[in-house]
């Protein structure tokens, strides 16, 4: 029997998700160079890759500590908001009518801009790490609770049925059928909420305003701003 045949290695779905975009990106990368090469834009305006480059090089270390500040912000969001909003998920499905009743107030706070609760947070809570810890995990929350309802209550009908025929319990039903059932939402949910987290998570640092040495991006952005130095910016 002859042996099967490999794909070549660009014929493979996961090089071309890798691969196809990089491309894109790099081709982009290019015109935006040529472009500002052959118009002569000054850099205070639109500033070359090249430009951009050197000066992530040159004030790397301001950068990459204000880099790892917002990053621990936006990982200790994205934890409380996964954690928060399965317990959630898991409340909603045990009772309808809790999800009823509480569901509504889960979209107002995704729709309530977090410039408007960010201050009133930062002024409840002392600590300015923990403050923009909740700021960004309110942003974060909302997809991982409705990603996750939606999950658990989309069980096949006829397993749903087998599980009541063997008197499965609620807690056999969630651990054995919802939750396998719901991870594929679950999964879904977590990749839209971990890029909220960071915005959260910068948004927060703009409306604490915190600076100095523990200051993170948004802080290096205003500054950037200010001096009117648009490659850093």
């Amino acid at each position: 029997m002859p042996a099967r045949r490999r794909p070549p290695l660009l014929g493979r779905p996961r090089v071309q998700r890798v691969v196809y975009p990089l491309l894109v990106g790099v081709v982009l990368v290019a015109l935006w160079q040529i472009a500002v090469t052959a118009m002569e834009l000054p850099p205070y305006l639109v500033p070359s890759p090249l430009l951009m480059m050197q000066t992530l090089v040159t004030d790397w270390v301001p950068l990459g500590n204000a880099l790892l500040v917002t990053l621990k912000i936006t990982l200790l969001s994205f934890a409380v908001a996964t954690v928060a909003g399965v317990l959630i998920s898991f409340l909603f499905v045990q009772s309808k009518r809790i999800e009823t009743a509480l569901f509504p107030y889960a979209v107002l706070l995704q729709v309530t801009p977090i410039v408007a609760v960010a201050p009133l947070i930062i002024i409840w809570v002392r600590n300015p790490t923990a403050a923009m810890t909740i700021c960004a995990a309110l942003v974060a929350l909302f997809p991982i609770i409705s990603n996750t309802t939606l999950g658990l209550r989309s069980v096949d009908p006829d397993l749903q049925a087998y599980f009541r025929l063997n008197r499965a319990t609620r807690w056999q039903q969630l651990v054995r059928l919802r939750i396998p059932s719901a991870l594929p939402y679950f999964f879904g949910g977590l990749r839209i909420s971990s890029g909220l987290a960071l915005i959260g998570a910068v948004v927060a640092e703009f409306v604490a305003g915190t600076g100095g040495s523990g200051a993170g991006l948004a802080y290096q952005i205003l500054q950037a701003g200010f001096q009117l130095n648009i490659p850093r910016m």
